[in-house]
């Protein structure tokens, strides 16, 4: 019996296709839809802790909505509040995004963290903010210095159980973005975020999109 083989066909189009149609197979939402993939660019903001808010903005203060971002429960904040660099240089108008968290971070671009005179700040894990550097957040009833919790957001993926089915991967793995367009690039290193909430969706910080040019191309493809 001859053997199959793949000859000259392009083994990442084959791969491509073998994904597409086992995502139509097993992917479909309840819609009956696709799940699509949405790729994003985070602006730097904050996360605040309970402790840290009544300090910033008064014992027993709560968020309060200005728009729901696209993870289900996560949302932009109307409140904001001025951060303090190491050589007293400040943003301000930085966003909290609700809902509050355990602990307070900031998450920065790498020009932010310039602009603020930080010589170094980690790429993380949005929470794994331990040996990061602080910075001192002025909000409108007080002042909270940061011990610890300033990061440039690692750009990472979330998606459902069934999504990470499809793609053969599990939480904690590295996967690629190709980025197509005139000023295209591939993401090497996008870590694997996956809860039973999640919508397919990449999150990277203002200077990857755009360096990628992301607001001029929907050509995005992710892959192991």
């Amino acid at each position: 019996m001859a053997s199959a083989t793949l000859g000259n066909v392009d083994r990442a189009a084959v791969e491509r296709i073998v994904r597409q149609v086992a995502l139509e197979y097993l992917g479909k939402g309840k819609n009956g839809s696709v799940p699509q993939l949405v790729v994003q660019s985070s602006s730097r903001h904050m996360h605040v802790c309970r402790e840290d808010m009544d300090i910033l903005f008064g014992p027993g203060s709560e968020l309060t909505v200005d728009r729901p971002l696209f993870q289900e429960g996560n949302y932009a904040a109307r409140e904001t509040v001025t951060i303090v660099g190491p050589r007293s240089r400040i943003i301000s108008n930085l966003r909290i995004l609700g809902p509050m968290r355990k602990e307070s971070q900031v998450e920065l671009a790498f020009t932010d963290a310039i602009t603020l005179g930080f010589k170094d700040i980690p790429v993380r894990l949005s929470g794994d903010i331990e040996g990061t550097p602080g910075a001192v957040i002025v909000g409108p009833k007080g002042v909270v210095e940061l011990k610890k919790g300033v990061i440039r957001a690692a750009i990472h993926v979330h998606m459902n159980p069934q999504e990470a089915a499809y793609f053969g991967v599990t939480k904690g793995d590295m996967m690629k973005l190709r980025v197509g367009g005139p000023a295209g690039v591939t993401f090497n290193n996008v870590h694997v975020r996956i809860d039973p909430t999640s919508k397919l969706n990449v999150h990277m910080d203002t200077d990857e999109a755009n360096a990628c040019g992301l607001h001029l191309t929907k050509d995005v493809e992710l892959f192991k």
